[in-house]
């Protein structure tokens, strides 16, 4: 019941709505394909689907690797790793809208500590979110800060629940780390990758904290992501219908890639 009141309903709502326009006086008619043919021969939204993708393809690879470095890092009991791994944790305590207004300060490339911080090495200061070339490099770092310490959460349990013994068993058939690795640790931690990078794609997808709060889609739409597109049609053109027509179209990119991922970290035959 709360799936069918929470998720299906809006998501059924937002798809039934794009095919439905206002008139000048607020009326609501039905306009069937009008808003998605608009958008398709609008090279605004390409333009915003190709930065989107773009940031896409780098950012979800990106994170899990970090976050699967991470797990690994603090993965074997010792003398500080429960220091290591709270401090780990520590950017998710912190609501991506602080963040993104922490992170405008810290690089303002003029007043920013990390500038100041170039300076004193004899470097010269970086534009960061100023600058059409560096502003969606910037968030993905940014964003990758926020998230890589939550997904090392999911992967540490996946390594964790990886019997000793058969790695052990490979140890002394006389495999290297880097084989253990690769053909043991690997092979044993696909579903807890497959959730993490499905999980990490459909968030990434519908980010907008820090595109509004800092870039605003800019420079030169560097950082026009489709989420605030959506933002911006509904909320300072008031067109609903474009706006969940975007939402849709944002819904059914992630179906597809979702379904290619899952596809693709399925267990081959014979393994659990």
């Amino acid at each position: 019941v709360g799936l069918l009141l929470f998720r299906f309903a809006p998501i059924g709502i937002a798809a039934g709505g794009s095919f439905f326009g206002a008139t000048i006086r607020g009326d609501t008619l039905f306009v069937g394909l009008k808003n998605y043919q608009e958008l398709f021969s609008d090279p605004a939204f390409w333009g915003s689907l190709k930065v989107t993708l773009l940031f896409n393809l780098i950012i979800n690879p990106f994170q899990v690797v970090c976050a699967l470095l991470l797990a690994m890092l603090v993965r074997r009991p010792g003398r500080f790793v429960d220091v290591f791994r709270a401090s780990f944790l520590v950017p998710m305590t912190v609501s991506i809208a602080i963040t993104s207004v922490i992170w405008g300060i810290l690089l303002d490339p003029t007043l920013g500590p990390v500038n100041a911080f170039l300076r004193w090495l004899g470097l010269s200061p970086q534009p960061f979110f100023r600058s059409a070339d560096q502003a969606l490099t910037t968030l993905i770092l940014v964003c990758t800060w926020k998230g890589a310490g939550y997904w090392m959460v999911f992967l540490l349990a996946g390594l964790l629940a990886i019997p000793r013994e058969v790695e052990e068993a490979a140890s002394i058939d006389g495999a290297t780390p880097w084989q253990r690795f690769w053909r043991v640790t690997l092979p044993m931690m696909r579903r807890p990758l497959a959730f993490v990078l499905v999980a990490d794609t459909a968030i990434n997808f519908l980010l907008f904290a820090p595109v509004y709060v800092i870039t605003h889609g800019g420079p030169s739409d560097s950082t026009h992501l489709l989420m605030f597109e959506a933002y911006q049609s509904a909320f300072a053109f008031l067109n609903h219908g474009r706006s969940l027509a975007i939402s849709t179209i944002i819904l059914t990119i992630i179906l597809v890639i979702a379904a290619f991922e899952l596809r693709l970290f399925r267990p081959r035959e014979g393994e659990a």
